[in-house]
C-alpha cells in the first residue's frame, strides 16, 4: 500500500472515530462516570445493596466503553505516526507491519461502529438464550444442542462467561431445550437478532439409510433485568415443582429434589432451573429468567411487536432466519440480511460476528424504514 493510501485510510478512521464520539456523547458519558465515581467513594454505599450493585455495574460500563474508545484512539495516532515514519525512511518492513495495524484497527474501529446501533432500551443489558428442538426429532435435538456450543463458544471467544441455568437433554441425543445467560455488557442487544427459527439440512448421522434430513430449531433473547425495573410477580399466580436433576439420557446427577420448575399460570411460561446446589438457589435463578420473560412479553404487548423482544417463533417450514446447509453444499445463510459464510464449521465453532453484525444493521435499517 502507497503512502497517499495510508493518509486516505487513516483519515476516513479518524472520521468514523470522530462520529462514534459523537453518538456515544463521550463527554456525557465521562461525566457520568464522575459523578457514580462519588456516589462509589460514599461510605454508605452497601447499605442498599441492590443501589450499590446497579451503580458499580454502570461506573464499570461506562469506564469500559471509555477505555476502548480512547485506546483505539490512540492506536489510529500511533499508526499515523508509524506510516509517516517509515515513509521518511523507506522502511519496507515497517509499512507491512503497519498494513497489518491498520487491518485490525479497522475491524475495531468497526465493532465499535456497531455497538452505537444499539440503542435500544435494553441493548446495554446481559442476555438470556433459550434454545428449543423443533421439527425433525433426534436431528432436531442434536441440531439445538450445536445451537447451545454455537453460543456458548462465542461467548468463550469474547471471554464472556456463560451462566447455564437448565438443560433438558432428548432421549437418544441432543437436547430438548436448553437455558443460559451470557454476562456481557450488550449482550442482549447483540444477541436478539439471533432470535428466530434455524434450520439445519445434513445426511442424518441418525439415519441408516444415511438420508438427508431437514431439522428445526427456536431461539429466544429476552434481556436480563436489573433490580429497578418494574415487574412484578404474584406468588399465587405460580406453581412451583420440584424434581431430581438429571443428566444425559436420565442419568441422575443429583440425589436430592433440588431442581425448580416454575409455571407462570396466566401466560403458561415455564422457566426450571437445576444449576445450583440448593432447591432455595434454584428458585431464585429461574425466577430471574421468568421475570425477565414476562418483561419481555409485557414490553412486546405495550409496543405490539412480539417477535422483536421475544421471537414467535414455531420452529418449523415458514419462518426460519438461518439456514445451515451441511448436504449437498456447505453454506451458511442468513435469510433476512443476505449474508453468508462457506464455511459452517467455523460457524457452529462460535465465529458469529459477521453474521451478527449484519443482523444489527439490517434491524437498524428496518426500524428507520418504519419510522418514514
Amino acid at each position: 500500500m502507497a503512502g497517499p493510501e495510508y493518509d486516505s485510510e487513516i483519515k476516513q478512521l479518524t472520521a468514523t472515530m470522530h462520529t462514534i464520539e459523537q453518538v456515544l456523547d463521550l463527554p456525557a458519558m465521562k461525566r457520568e462516570i464522575e459523578d457514580l465515581g462519588v456516589q462509589v467513594a460514599a461510605p454508605d454505599l452497601w447499605d442498599d445493596q441492590a443501589n450499590a450493585t446497579r451503580v458499580t455495574g454502570r461506573l464499570s460500563l461506562l469506564q469500559g466503553e471509555v477505555d476502548r474508545f480512547e485506546e483505539l484512539r490512540g492506536r489510529i495516532a500511533d499508526l499515523e505516526l508509524m506510516v509517516e515514519m517509515a515513509n521518511e525512511e523507506g522502511d519496507a518492513e515497517s509499512l507491512a507491519e503497519s498494513e497489518k495495524e491498520l487491518g485490525k484497527i479497522k475491524k475495531a474501529v468497526e465493532a465499535l461502529e456497531i455497538r452505537t446501533l444499539l440503542s435500544g432500551e435494553y441493548d446495554e443489558r446481559e442476555a438470556i438464550v433459550t434454545i428449543r428442538s423443533g421439527a425433525g426429532g433426534v436431528d432436531a435435538a442434536d441440531f439445538a444442542e450445536m445451537l447451545m456450543r454455537m453460543y456458548t463458544r462465542w461467548a468463550e471467544r469474547n471471554k464472556y462467561p456463560v451462566e447455564v441455568f437448565d438443560v433438558s437433554y432428548a432421549e437418544e441425543a441432543g437436547i430438548k431445550s436448553a437455558e443460559f445467560a451470557i454476562h456481557a455488557p450488550y449482550a442482549y442487544g447483540t444477541l436478539s437478532v439471533e432470535a428466530g427459527t434455524h434450520r439445519l439440512v445434513r445426511i442424518s448421522p441418525f439415519d441408516n439409510q444415511g438420508r438427508r434430513q431437514t431439522s428445526f430449531a427456536a431461539v429466544e433473547v429476552v434481556p436480563v433485568l436489573e433490580q429497578t425495573d418494574e415487574i412484578e410477580v404474584d406468588e399465587n399466580e405460580i406453581r412451583v415443582d420440584v424434581f431430581r436433576s438429571g443428566g444425559p439420557g436420565g442419568q441422575s446427577v443429583n440425589t436430592t429434589d433440588s431442581a425448580v420448575r416454575l409455571t407462570h399460570i396466566p401466560t403458561g411460561i415455564v422457566v426450571s432451573c437445576q444449576n445450583e446446589k440448593s432447591q432455595l438457589q434454584n428458585k431464585a435463578s429461574a425466577m430471574v429468567v421468568l421475570k425477565a420473560k414476562l418483561l419481555a412479553v409485557k414490553k412486546a404487548e405495550e409496543a405490539a411487536l412480539k417477535k422483536d423482544l421475544k421471537g414467535d417463533v414455531a420452529a418449523s417450514w415458514g419462518d426460519q432466519m438461518r439456514n445451515y446447509v451441511l448436504n449437498p453444499y456447505q453454506i451458511v445463510k442468513d435469510l433476512r440480511t443476505g449474508y453468508e459464510s462457506g464455511n459452517p464449521q467455523a460457524v457452529f465453532d462460535g465465529d458469529l460476528d459477521d453474521f451478527l453484525e449484519a443482523g444489527i444493521r439490517w434491524r437498524r435499517g428496518a426500524e428507520k424504514a418504519d419510522d418514514n
